[in-house]
C-alpha cells in the first residue's frame, strides 16, 4: 500500500512540529506539509497535495467552524484533534471525518488516517457522544449474533474486507450483514448505525 500523504495543520508551531514527529514515526504515514490555521489552506493543499489532513484545534477554537466553511466534499478528508467533545458536532457538521483527542497516540492517529482515506469515519467514542443523535427508532429488530460481531468491528473503524478476514467470512456475506443491519437501525451509513447503536445500548461508549 502507498503511503498516505499527510498534511499537519495547527496554530502552534511546537504541535505541528509534534504531530510531525508523531507522524513520520508510524510507517504507512508521510508528512507532505506544515501549515498553521490562518494560512492559504487552498494553497498549503495545492502545493503538499495531502490525501489527508490533520488538523490540530488547539484549545481555542471557538472560530475553527467558521475557517471549515469552505471544506467541501472534493478536499481531503480531515481528522481533527479536539481538545474536549463540545466541538465535537461543529466539527463534523463542518466535514471532518476524523475526530480525535488531541492526546491521541501515533498509532491511532495513522489508522485513523487509513481509515479516512478508506471512506470511513474514524470517531473516538467520548467525542462521538458530541455528536447529534439520530433519530432512534421507536423499536427494532434484534440484530443476529453474527450481525453483532459485524457490528462492533464496523465501530472499530474496519473496513468490509478487513471484516470479512477477523470473522473468515466473505465479503459478499459482510455486505449482506451490513445491509441487514441498516435496514434493522433506520440507518442511512456505517457511521450513522454505529451512532444509534451506541445511543441504543447496543455498543458500549
Amino acid at each position: 500500500m502507498d503511503e498516505i500523504r499527510v498534511l499537519v495543520v495547527a496554530d502552534d508551531p511546537l504541535a505541528r512540529a509534534g504531530l510531525a514527529a508523531l507522524l513520520a514515526g508510524q510507517e504507512g504515514c508521510e508528512v507532505v506539509g506544515l501549515a498553521a490555521g490562518d494560512d492559504d489552506l487552498g494553497a498549503a493543499l495545492s502545493v503538499s497535495r495531502p490525501d489527508a489532513v490533520v488538523w490540530d484545534v488547539g484549545w481555542d477554537a471557538a472560530d475553527l467552524p467558521d475557517a471549515l466553511a469552505e471544506w467541501d466534499a472534493e478536499a481531503p478528508p480531515l481528522v481533527a484533534l479536539l481538545p474536549e467533545p463540545g466541538l465535537g458536532a461543529a466539527l463534523w457538521a463542518s466535514g471532518a471525518r476524523g475526530l480525535l483527542p488531541r492526546s491521541v497516540s501515533g498509532d491511532r492517529l495513522a489508522a485513523a488516517l487509513a481509515a479516512v482515506c478508506a471512506g470511513l469515519a474514524a470517531l473516538d467514542p467520548d467525542l462521538m457522544a458530541s455528536l447529534p443523535a439520530p433519530a432512534a427508532p421507536a423499536s427494532i429488530e434484534p440484530l443476529t449474533p453474527r450481525e453483532m460481531d459485524v457490528l462492533e468491528l464496523l465501530a472499530e473503524g474496519l473496513a468490509n474486507r478487513a471484516i470479512a478476514q477477523r470473522l473468515g467470512i466473505s465479503e459478499h456475506t459482510v455486505k449482506f450483514h451490513l445491509n441487514a443491519i441498516l435496514g434493522k437501525l433506520g440507518a442511512q451509513s456505517r457511521t450513522e448505525a454505529v451512532v444509534l447503536a451506541i445511543r441504543l445500548g447496543l455498543l458500549a461508549s
